[in-house]
């Protein structure tokens, strides 16, 4: 299967593409983007991987599915988009950044600058139904993020 991925990404996780999990999931996705409104766009669902190439990756940090309301969600975990309100979650961790360092807490809550510098920002499940969370748990999402962090840990200690 012919994934949209960066390359050195697509070099390692090209056994899972040809898995029989990863077809079914690809399937349910592109069902699920004709008859629903899913996040982020189809286009960004790699985009950690795009951001931070698989031999400039330093560090992972994981969430649980793409946040579910209109404009968050860019394929980035705990990232949204300029000129989005900040989520909870997203408030925590830079408050929690604010106590440890010291630094201000930034006007955006783009995370984009973060994946550049080699940090994955990768959530369990790539894909979510608009305003339900948790929709697409289960549906093979953990079993791809499962083998992305294995290969990490196997290549990448």
């Amino acid at each position: 299967m012919d994934v949209k991925i960066e390359e050195s990404w697509k070099s390692l996780l090209s056994d899972e593409f040809e898995k029989r999990y990863f077809i079914e999931l690809t399937d349910f996705v592109r069902n699920e983007y004709k008859t629903h409104k899913i996040y982020p766009p189809a286009k960004l669902i790699f985009n950690a991987f795009d951001q931070c190439p698989f031999n400039q990756l330093k560090v992972v940090i994981l969430g649980q599915d793409p946040y579910h309301g209109p404009g968050q969600a860019h394929g980035l975990c705990f990232s949204v988009n300029d000129g989005i309100e900040f989520p909870p979650s997203l408030r925590n961790i830079f408050k929690e950044l604010k106590n440890d360092t010291g630094k201000e807490i930034p006007l955006s809550g783009n995370l984009t600058n973060w994946a550049r510098q080699g940090v994955l920002l990768l959530n369990a499940t790539l894909t979510v139904r608009a305003n339900l969370a948790g929709s697409h748990q289960n549906k093979g999402w953990e079993q791809f993020t499962d083998a992305v962090i294995h290969k990490v840990n196997e290549q990448n200690p």
